[in-house]
């Protein structure tokens, strides 16, 4: 995931453990026949890893509710395969994605030594991607990329009131401004886009990671978030920029009338995420007030923004 933001669904499950969600990833291997003797975790997060050596795979074990949104993963990695695009794959002859207690487990091939991409090649694998046909038999959806922001906002109790009555009136005041400046361009779009999800393994070609969020809107939408990085953060070079922009066909999304908006809009979320997690971290707190004192305009640019 971005280190920054990541779109989930809305509800409520009981608090994970290492172990429980362990147990979830035996039982998901003994329903698919799949061998996990020697199994251990990669990663534990909103999705967690388990690399399987015996059987040469990763399980990835999702949220409670997502079995569609996994399956519709596993489908999309299979399409853009298909398309000549290098993904990570999803495991051959195995029905994706087995259910243990709601929850979807997948299966991928894992992946060799690897580093996470430069801008220019997470640039030139987003211009392929977003030349692809758009796939009618999948049904992806249509991005929104400010769904589930209110909610975040909303649950956001670790924060003051009046900042979160602030918060919401700036996410419908973008909502309304999208709606008026937003050019209409349907292609297919990764939702997710910075350089940890396309990595590059020695010596090969860059490969396409983390499906959950492809959707169909404005490619534009997978170009923001390094822009913001480059205007707002100061985190890019303007030789690394440069390199993004070219390798992305020329085209340089901060020169569009809809950039501001776009950004802003990409920034809440960042700033959202945060706020969510306060009431239970001092840490996030600190951040939210910081990053809310931004977005009104208190704070200088370049911003220096804490990730999480």
């Amino acid at each position: 995931m971005r280190r920054s933001d990541a779109t989930q669904p809305s509800g409520n499950h009981e608090p994970d453990t290492a172990d429980s969600i362990a147990t979830v990833a035996h039982q998901a291997a003994l329903q698919a026949e799949v061998d996990d003797d020697g199994a251990r975790p990669l990663r534990h997060g909103s999705n967690a890893l388990y690399l399987l050596p015996r059987a040469n795979l990763v399980a990835r074990v999702g949220r409670p509710g997502t079995a569609a949104i996994a399956r519709r993963e596993a489908q999309v990695a299979t399409w853009l395969a298909d398309q000549g695009m290098r993904v990570n794959t999803p495991a051959p002859g195995i029905d994706q994605p087995v259910l243990v207690a709601g929850r979807p487990v997948t299966w991928w091939l894992p992946l060799p030594r690897h580093r996470h991409a430069t801008t220019a090649e997470l640039a030139t694998v987003l211009h392929q991607l977003h030349k692809l046909p758009v796939p009618a038999a999948l049904h992806l959806p249509v991005l929104d990329p400010l769904a589930h922001v209110a909610n975040r906002i909303g649950d956001a109790t670790g924060i003051p009131s009046a900042d979160r009555s602030w918060l919401l009136d700036h996410a419908a005041a973008l909502r309304r401004e999208a709606a008026g400046v937003l050019p209409t361009h349907t292609a297919v779009v990764h939702g997710d886009a910075w350089q940890g999800n396309v990595v590059v393994p020695d010596d090969d070609e860059p490969v396409l990671l983390d499906f959950e969020h492809v959707a169909l809107g404005h490619p534009d939408w997978d170009l923001v978030p390094i822009a913001v990085d480059h205007t707002d953060f100061a985190r890019l070079s303007n030789a690394d920029y440069d390199a993004f922009v070219r390798a992305h066909g020329g085209h340089d999304v901060t020169r569009t009338p809809w950039f501001r908006t776009m950004a802003d809009i990409q920034e809440l979320r960042w700033t959202a995420f945060v706020a969510r997690k306060a009431a239970t971290s001092q840490h996030a707190a600190t951040e939210a007030t910081h990053r809310i004192a931004c977005l009104r305009g208190e704070v200088p640019k370049p911003w220096t923004w804490t990730a999480f």
